[in-house]
């Protein structure tokens, strides 16, 4: 039986990524994936089927709604191989670890974005140089 996310947010540090935490992230990724795919295909499929637009109006609010799910589409797509690879290494059993310095990335950082690969160190110091580096 799969644990509960209450029972996840209360376990002891010693119990950080054992296998029924695994079990777990393991279920929200493959739903996470599920769903993904599912968005991807209706949006396919909306944007290759566009209604019938009779004035610039319409046309323009179609044009801007085709906009955003484009960009919707293209995060979905990127989003596919980074939970692909959360559960490799689900697998590997490294999941939950920072690529960068081995420490445990942490639960509630995990539950708010599954595909998580670095402690929340690591990622701020990251996006710190990328703004320097970006002026």
């Amino acid at each position: 039986m799969i644990i509960t996310k209450e029972q996840l947010l209360q376990a002891s540090e010693s119990e950080y990524m054992n296998d029924d935490q695994l079990d777990f992230f393991k279920v929200l990724l493959e739903d996470l994936k599920f769903q993904t795919l599912e968005d991807i295909e209706a949006s396919k499929n909306e944007l290759s089927h566009p209604p019938e637009m009779n004035d610039e109006g319409d046309r323009a609010a179609y044009e801007e709604e085709s906009s955003i799910r484009l960009r919707t589409l293209d995060r979905d797509r990127k989003l596919i191989p980074k939970i692909d690879a959360a559960l490799k290494r689900i697998n590997d059993k490294t999941y939950g670890y920072c690529l960068e310095s081995g420490e445990p990335i942490g639960i509630p950082r995990l539950l708010t974005r599954p595909t998580a690969e670095l402690c929340i160190e690591i990622k701020t110091l990251a996006e710190m140089k990328d703004r320097n580096y970006s002026r």
